[in-house]
């Protein structure tokens, strides 16, 4: 595949270290005062603490993609736009360290792009030459990550009755899509209706749609005694 053409068509652009191999960051890079290391810590504390990364963690693990945080993620300076992406070439999660600046954030983000991970494990999702492909694990990232969740509307000051969870699915799939593939805004629509009602009630690994750290903390018990049950049987 010619470079230029990926960089451009598949979103490479967006992640500037994607282009060229990292060099091992020195000691002043890995520094106390770098977004790097801050962006490490708070990786390591989603993937300890956040029901919804624990959750995915374990459900790749059972599927047979055992996820390393050293292999798995880099934190990375991006462009202004996007707080992460997944790199289906590396099987790699990036994550924005200069756009990222909170742990509810990165939770999210590191939550959206397992889901992406996880997809791609149990899928082989085909990520460059099947938009629906595409289209389908964006509107469950969207959907599952607490991207829309409440909460997350609320403070974007998005309000809507009924049927605003699958309007905002719906927006940030398409939004998603744009970023990452030079099509139109039209065809994108097109894709993510084809698939949206499919994707958008696809729920695994959850069982059903977590709307908050509660719910999400009784899909990884639920998860986990269901691999308990199948142990015994």
């Amino acid at each position: 595949m010619d470079q230029t053409k990926q960089e451009d068509e598949y979103g490479y652009n967006l992640f500037p270290e994607r282009k060229t191999a990292k060099s091992k960051k020195d000691f002043i890079t890995q520094s106390l005062f770098t977004f790097n290391h801050k962006c490490q810590v708070m990786l390591q504390f989603a993937m300890e603490t956040s029901p919804y990364a624990k959750l995915l963690l374990s459900a790749m693990k059972s599927s047979g993609c055992t996820v390393y945080k050293d292999r798995h993620f880099s934190c990375e300076d991006c462009d202004g736009s996007v707080s992460g992406g997944f790199d289906a070439n590396s099987s790699q999660i990036v994550l924005c360290q200069n756009n990222i600046h909170q742990q509810a954030h990165m939770n999210r983000v590191v939550t959206h792009e397992l889901i992406h991970a996880f997809d791609h494990c149990r899928a082989h999702v085909d990520w460059f030459n099947n938009y629906r492909h595409l289209a389908c694990s964006e509107i469950r990232a969207a959907n599952l990550s607490g991207d829309c969740s409440f909460s997350s509307e609320l403070n974007r000051f998005n309000f809507g009755l009924k049927n605003h969870r699958q309007e905002c699915v719906r927006g940030r799939a398409l939004r998603s899509i744009l970023a990452v593939r030079k099509i139109s805004h039209e065809e994108a629509g097109k894709m993510v209706d084809e698939v949206f009602d499919s994707c958008f009630n696809d729920h695994a690994p959850f069982g059903r749609i977590p709307h908050t750290n509660k719910d999400a903390k009784f899909a990884t018990r639920h998860y986990e005694s269901r691999d308990r049950y199948y142990a015994n049987v």
